[in-house]
């Protein structure tokens, strides 16, 4: 197994069950029910020095789901150029999510992941299977969509271990 393998096997590990669209609605659902009973002074907590506020985990959430979606999108239409990386500590010392207000992040996440339902949910079943290149790694469509499920199971682990019990 490469390091790419094993990098995107620790997020599709946390998918509870086979049928990840369903665990994509399963997984936004909760990401809103959390967030949603959040104050905005919980909301800038972060559970150690140089850690993102829980602002600023929703909003990597968010950003990283739309690079995902277009990665997905750009090799379900047939793309065949390799798609760049992203540093996603970069991104979230660049989103200046602390500055916005908690209800603005959660409805910008319910959005970006409601149009990752309908693209999912509506691809050709033959598109899932398309693989694309991106960081140098080839990855399928589908892989992609499971990843945006485990990627966000991942933190809805990190957010009950490490912030919930400390707020």
């Amino acid at each position: 197994m490469t390091d790419f393998q094993k990098y995107i096997q620790r997020y599709l590990d946390n998918i509870p069950s086979e049928n990840w669209l369903d665990e994509m609605n399963k997984s936004g659902q909760k990401t809103i029910e959390i967030f949603s009973g959040l104050t905005e002074e919980q909301s800038l907590f972060a559970y150690d020095e140089g850690k993102w506020s829980l602002k600023e985990m929703l909003l990597h959430l968010s950003d990283t789901e739309r690079v995902f979606q277009y990665r997905a999108l750009a090799f379900a239409r047939g793309e065949q150029a390799g798609l760049p990386g992203f540093d996603e500590n970069g991104y979230a010392d660049n989103s200046y999510g602390n500055e916005r207000t908690l209800d603005s992040l959660l409805e910008e996440y319910k959005l970006v992941r409601k149009s990752s339902q309908i693209f999912f949910q509506t691809l050709n079943p033959t598109a899932l299977g398309n693989i694309g290149t991106a960081n140098g790694n080839p990855i399928s469509v589908e892989t992609i969509g499971k990843l945006i499920v485990g990627h966000n199971y991942h933190h809805l682990n990190i957010i009950a271990e490490r912030y919930l019990p400390r707020l």
